[in-house]
């Protein structure tokens, strides 16, 4: 079976929205050499539609040489919208059909490396208290944000975790790697 895994950037509030805004003087030598070995596992992406968006917009034409523009112009990617439809315009990218998480469940018992969920509050969300995500790394940023989207929100199941790995990183950045808690 093939492993989900998702990464997203986090400030110390909880904000993951546009880490651009937040996040620019604490990215680190570590942080880059992580990501690099999160991402040289993944074969396959799946992207909310915001995600799919945002990026469609900028990594295509991304400077060659670029090493996550290399990575994710042709990787195959997968879009759960309820908005979008008919051909998607970033190469290799095509529209679940369906629930998100049947296509997800069927996609992990299929052949290939793991999968990966990038940029993409909402699919997160929705994958891990599905129970779906078999990991989810925070890359904790010494910064408080103030403002945006947080991943988390009031009514949220309750849902127990349990820590699968922990970095700190030279500019006080904590990797943090969860999986869903069994038994």
């Amino acid at each position: 079976m093939r492993k989900l895994t998702a990464g997203l950037f986090y400030s110390v509030d909880g904000v993951v929205e546009a880490p651009n805004l937040w996040q620019f003087d604490s990215f680190d030598d570590e942080l880059g050499a992580g990501m690099g070995q999160m991402i040289g596992r993944v074969d396959t992406a799946i992207l909310g539609r915001v995600g799919y968006q945002e990026w469609a917009g900028y990594w295509p034409s991304a400077a060659s040489g670029d090493p996550f523009g290399d990575f994710i112009n042709p990787l195959r990617k997968y879009v759960a919208s309820r908005t979008l439809s008919g051909e998607l315009g970033w190469q290799n990218s095509r529209l679940i059909e369906g629930p998100l998480e049947d296509f997800v469940a069927a996609l992990k018992n299929s052949d290939g490396g793991e999968i990966g969920v990038f940029g993409s509050i909402s699919p997160v969300r929705q994958l891990l208290f599905a129970g779906l995500l078999d990991s989810l790394t925070l890359m904790v940023h010494p910064v408080i944000a103030g403002k945006g989207r947080r991943l988390f929100e009031d009514g949220d199941p309750l849902t127990r975790l349990e820590l699968q790995e922990s970095q700190q990183t030279s500019k006080g950045n904590m990797v943090l790697t969860y999986g869903l808690r069994t038994g």
